[in-house]
């Protein structure tokens, strides 16, 4: 079965950094495109950031500040977030493809408070 566990969320605050992780199971990674996705307090569902073989994406408002990458042979996407605002709080959560996205996982909290 199909699994993606976010984890590495948490509380920071404005300035600091997270790094997020997806362990991934249960299909072949290394063929998959991976992305990020987030929600926040009272908002929609929001892209960030996906990895699309060699190529990667981000949203403006965390260019230069977040990093997408993959270890494809430990199944695991990361998200490095430096630099984090009041305005990246929210539930981030990894899902499987570049749009459409058929897999998610649980999701990680990630609160920026000073």
């Amino acid at each position: 079965e199909v699994q993606l566990v976010e984890s590495g969320g948490g509380l920071v605050q404005p300035g600091g950094s997270l790094r997020l992780s997806c362990a991934a199971s249960g299909f072949t990674f290394s063929n998959s495109y991976m992305t990020w996705v987030r929600q926040a307090p009272g908002k929609g569902l929001e892209w960030v950031s996906n990895i699309v073989g060699s190529n990667t994406y981000y949203v403006d408002s965390v260019k230069g500040r977040f990093t997408i990458s993959r270890d494809n042979a430990k199944n695991t996407l990361f998200l490095q977030m430096n630099s984090l605002k009041s305005e990246d709080m929210a539930v981030y959560y990894c899902a499987r493809g570049a749009g459409p996205y058929d897999y998610w996982g649980q999701g990680t909290q990630v609160t920026v408070s000073s």
